[in-house]
Protein backbone atom coordinates (compact mmCIF):
# COMPACT_ATOMS: atom_id res chain seq x y z
CA UNK A 1 0.00 0.00 0.00
CA UNK A 2 1.29 3.32 -1.04
CA UNK A 3 0.78 6.55 1.16
CA UNK A 4 0.86 10.04 -0.29
CA UNK A 5 3.92 11.96 0.24
CA UNK A 6 3.87 14.91 2.58
CA UNK A 7 0.47 14.13 3.74
CA UNK A 8 -1.01 13.05 7.49
CA UNK A 9 -3.65 11.17 6.91
CA UNK A 10 -5.42 6.98 7.59
CA UNK A 11 -6.28 6.90 3.71
CA UNK A 12 -4.46 4.69 1.02
CA UNK A 13 -4.17 6.05 -2.64
CA UNK A 14 -3.31 2.27 -3.45
CA UNK A 15 -3.84 -0.33 -2.33
CA UNK A 16 -3.65 -4.16 -4.20
CA UNK A 17 -5.64 -5.96 -2.26
CA UNK A 18 -8.86 -7.21 -4.49
CA UNK A 19 -11.71 -5.78 -2.10
CA UNK A 20 -10.28 -2.36 -2.58
CA UNK A 21 -9.75 -1.96 -6.11
CA UNK A 22 -12.88 -0.59 -6.68
CA UNK A 23 -11.95 2.89 -4.62
CA UNK A 24 -8.13 2.55 -4.72
CA UNK A 25 -5.76 3.35 -7.91
CA UNK A 26 -3.46 0.38 -8.84
CA UNK A 27 0.07 0.91 -8.49
CA UNK A 28 0.73 2.09 -12.25
CA UNK A 29 -2.44 4.14 -11.93
CA UNK A 30 -0.83 6.26 -8.77
CA UNK A 31 2.21 6.80 -10.53
CA UNK A 32 1.00 8.00 -13.24
CA UNK A 33 -1.29 10.35 -11.85
CA UNK A 34 1.12 11.27 -8.97
CA UNK A 35 3.44 12.12 -12.32
CA UNK A 36 1.19 14.42 -13.99
CA UNK A 37 0.23 15.98 -10.86
CA UNK A 38 4.01 17.09 -10.10
CA UNK A 39 4.71 17.94 -13.64
CA UNK A 40 2.10 20.56 -13.79
CA UNK A 41 2.99 21.98 -9.94
CA UNK A 42 6.25 22.06 -11.35
CA UNK A 43 5.72 23.53 -14.45
CA UNK A 44 3.25 26.30 -13.09
CA UNK A 45 5.75 26.96 -10.29
CA UNK A 46 8.77 26.99 -12.74
CA UNK A 47 6.82 30.21 -14.77
CA UNK A 48 4.89 31.76 -12.09
CA UNK A 49 8.43 32.24 -10.13
CA UNK A 50 10.60 34.05 -13.57
CA UNK A 51 7.58 36.02 -14.23
CA UNK A 52 7.40 37.41 -10.97
CA UNK A 53 11.32 37.86 -10.77
CA UNK A 54 11.42 39.52 -14.03
CA UNK A 55 8.14 41.53 -14.70
CA UNK A 56 6.61 41.66 -11.18
CA UNK A 57 3.44 39.56 -11.95
CA UNK A 58 2.22 36.35 -11.69
CA UNK A 59 0.89 33.43 -14.23
CA UNK A 60 -2.70 34.20 -13.35
CA UNK A 61 -1.85 37.90 -13.93
CA UNK A 62 0.34 36.89 -17.24
CA UNK A 63 -3.13 34.70 -18.38
CA UNK A 64 -5.66 37.93 -17.84
CA UNK A 65 -3.34 40.05 -20.20
CA UNK A 66 -2.75 37.46 -22.96
CA UNK A 67 -6.64 36.25 -23.16
CA UNK A 68 -7.56 39.63 -23.32
CA UNK A 69 -5.09 40.86 -26.14
CA UNK A 70 -6.19 37.90 -28.23
CA UNK A 71 -9.99 39.10 -27.59
CA UNK A 72 -12.20 41.39 -29.76
CA UNK A 73 -11.48 44.96 -28.81
CA UNK A 74 -8.99 43.47 -26.48
CA UNK A 75 -12.32 42.82 -24.23
CA UNK A 76 -14.12 40.11 -21.95
CA UNK A 77 -17.06 39.74 -20.01
CA UNK A 78 -15.33 39.28 -16.75
CA UNK A 79 -17.48 35.95 -15.94
CA UNK A 80 -16.54 34.47 -19.51
CA UNK A 81 -12.49 35.76 -18.62
CA UNK A 82 -12.94 33.75 -15.30
CA UNK A 83 -13.55 31.07 -17.17
CA UNK A 84 -11.18 31.27 -19.60
CA UNK A 85 -8.70 31.46 -17.24
CA UNK A 86 -9.40 29.04 -14.51
CA UNK A 87 -10.23 31.41 -11.41
CA UNK A 88 -13.34 31.62 -9.49
CA UNK A 89 -15.37 35.18 -10.24
CA UNK A 90 -14.41 36.27 -6.89
CA UNK A 91 -10.54 35.33 -7.52
CA UNK A 92 -10.76 37.04 -11.02
CA UNK A 93 -12.24 40.24 -9.08
CA UNK A 94 -9.72 39.82 -6.96
CA UNK A 95 -6.75 40.18 -9.60
CA UNK A 96 -8.42 42.16 -11.61
CA UNK A 97 -8.66 44.89 -8.58
CA UNK A 98 -5.19 45.08 -8.91
CA UNK A 99 -4.66 45.35 -12.22
CA UNK A 100 -6.93 48.32 -12.56
CA UNK A 101 -4.88 49.58 -9.69
CA UNK A 102 -1.74 49.00 -11.92
CA UNK A 103 -3.50 50.52 -15.08
CA UNK A 104 -2.92 47.27 -17.04
CA UNK A 105 -6.73 46.05 -17.17
CA UNK A 106 -10.18 49.10 -17.03
CA UNK A 107 -13.45 47.60 -16.25
CA UNK A 108 -16.57 48.52 -18.46
CA UNK A 109 -19.84 48.38 -18.41
CA UNK A 110 -21.47 45.47 -20.64
CA UNK A 111 -24.03 46.89 -23.08
CA UNK A 112 -27.21 45.69 -22.58
CA UNK A 113 -26.63 43.98 -19.12
CA UNK A 114 -26.06 46.37 -16.34
CA UNK A 115 -25.06 44.26 -13.47
CA UNK A 116 -22.10 42.77 -15.83
CA UNK A 117 -18.62 44.36 -16.34
CA UNK A 118 -15.93 43.68 -19.21
CA UNK A 119 -12.75 43.70 -18.60
CA UNK A 120 -10.23 45.90 -21.23
CA UNK A 121 -7.30 45.40 -22.00
CA UNK A 122 -4.97 49.01 -21.98
CA UNK A 123 -1.91 50.05 -23.73
CA UNK A 124 -0.01 50.03 -21.02
CA UNK A 125 -0.89 46.04 -20.50
CA UNK A 126 -0.31 45.17 -23.60
CA UNK A 127 2.84 46.92 -23.53
CA UNK A 128 3.20 44.19 -20.10
CA UNK A 129 2.06 41.33 -22.15
CA UNK A 130 4.59 41.69 -24.85
CA UNK A 131 7.66 43.01 -22.26
CA UNK A 132 6.52 39.26 -20.32
CA UNK A 133 5.71 37.41 -23.61
CA UNK A 134 9.72 36.86 -24.35
CA UNK A 135 9.93 34.94 -20.36
CA UNK A 136 6.82 33.39 -21.16
CA UNK A 137 7.35 31.77 -24.04
CA UNK A 138 11.52 31.29 -23.13
CA UNK A 139 9.69 29.15 -19.85
CA UNK A 140 7.50 27.33 -22.35
CA UNK A 141 10.35 26.02 -24.09
CA UNK A 142 12.88 25.53 -21.39
CA UNK A 143 10.58 23.57 -18.94
CA UNK A 144 8.61 21.89 -21.67
CA UNK A 145 8.70 21.52 -24.91
CA UNK A 146 12.68 21.17 -25.16
CA UNK A 147 12.42 18.25 -22.60
CA UNK A 148 9.89 16.38 -25.92
CA UNK A 149 11.11 15.53 -28.91
CA UNK A 150 8.42 15.92 -31.50
CA UNK A 151 6.89 12.66 -31.24
CA UNK A 152 6.21 12.64 -27.91
CA UNK A 153 5.08 16.46 -27.94
CA UNK A 154 2.29 15.37 -30.50
CA UNK A 155 1.52 11.95 -28.25
CA UNK A 156 1.14 14.56 -25.75
CA UNK A 157 -1.42 16.42 -27.50
CA UNK A 158 -3.42 14.10 -28.75
CA UNK A 159 -3.53 13.23 -25.04
CA UNK A 160 -4.69 16.31 -24.01
CA UNK A 161 -6.91 16.72 -26.52
CA UNK A 162 -8.70 12.91 -25.62
CA UNK A 163 -8.85 14.19 -21.96
CA UNK A 164 -10.42 17.61 -22.76
CA UNK A 165 -12.81 16.44 -25.34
Amino acid sequence: MQWPKGRGGSIPLADTSPRLSAVRLSEPELRVWLAFLSAQHSLLTSLDGELQREHGISLPYYEVLLFLSRAPDRRMRMAELARSVLLSPSGLTRLVDRMVADGTVERLPCPGDARAANAHLTDKGFAKLRRAARTHVRGIREHFLDRLDEDQREGFRCTLERLTS
